[in-house]
């Protein structure tokens, strides 16, 4: 069994601030630090800290840059073969946090723009496959990969962060679309249909979760509405917790779990990311996310 995940890997420099600056405001903070991210990488971690075998499809720079962008990934033990190295920059992102764990965030996306679906061969798309996606390399190479992995008989998730435009005839090949309510709202707004699951699934044609933080999460199916609760959490940094539920969601389900045990997984791992500095220097072993449910 295999968790693939097809995305971006970038360096984040964060930055740690009293609070978040409003449009033209300049605010001082007394430092920053350099860490792995991207939603690609941060999931690939998630799901390997969670004992899943990981794959990693992605691209990076031949730069300094690079070896910060993947280091997360090498400390978790994700498979990077696969990783192409480009001529263009490795994708960077400029994250600002606040005494409340809010965040801003500006990303380039450098080398992430030329991952292509060629780099994943056929033999790794069959049942045995997670395949995990997100938005934030060009649409184009989801949807090819997306259409081969439906073929091959992989269950595809689909991270829709950002959100961006989807067509019903790929929603129809996923298993599972994942949004928060930012881009829940984004994406009934652009579908022209009511900001409710239901109403997002029956536009779609595919099962769809949208995430809520401390409220939890609702996954629409075609037999109805399942609440995931939220545990209890005393956040400090929420940068990366959405990936670290995408990413132990993947794992639970590639180690045989029910969707809905995956998903009350995925909720106590991002419930320990939320109380942690960083994003993929955030995400709990399996061992403390057993614990964590354990009560």
């Amino acid at each position: 069994m295999t968790v693939l995940v097809f995305g971006s890997a970038n360096a984040d420099l964060v930055f740690p601030v009293r609070e978040l600056p409003a449009p033209g405001r300049t605010v001082l903070g007394d430092g920053w630090h350099a860490v792995p991210g991207g939603k690609g990488a941060n999931q690939a971690v998630g799901a390997a800290k969670d004992g899943a075998r990981t794959l990693f499809v992605g691209a990076v720079g031949r730069d300094s840059l690079a070896e910060v962008a993947t280091s997360g990934m090498r400390a978790a033990g994700v498979d990077l073969a696969r990783l192409a190295v480009t001529d263009r920059s490795t994708g960077a992102a400029s994250i600002t946090v606040d005494a409340q764990g809010r965040n801003q965030i500006a990303v380039a996306s450098g080398a992430n723009m030329l991952v292509h679906a060629g780099q994943v061969e056929d033999a790794l798309l069959g049942p045995g496959t997670v395949l995990v996606l997100q938005m934030e390399v060009p649409p184009a190479e989801n949807e090819a990969l997306i259409a081969r992995a439906r073929a091959a008989g992989a269950r595809i998730l689909l991270n829709l962060a950002p959100p961006a435009p989807i067509s019903r005839e790929t929603a129809a090949k996923l298993d599972l679309l994942i949004v928060n309510e930012h881009e829940s709202t984004w994406l009934a707004g652009h579908l022209g249909v009511a900001d409710t699951p239901p109403a997002l699934r029956e536009a779609l044609g595919c099962d769809v979760l949208v995430t809520r933080g401390e409220e939890g999460a609702v996954l629409a199916q075609a037999g109805g509405l399942t609440r995931i609760p939220a545990l209890p959490a005393q956040a400090i940094d929420t940068v990366g917790a959405g990936d670290c539920f995408c990413g132990v969601l993947a794992a639970g389900l590639d180690g045989g779990l029910s969707l809905e045990a995956a998903l009350n997984r995925a909720s106590a791992a991002a419930a320990i990311a939320v109380t942690r500095q960083g994003a993929a220097d955030s995400m709990p072993l399996a061992a403390e996310t057993d614990a964590r449910l354990r009560g």
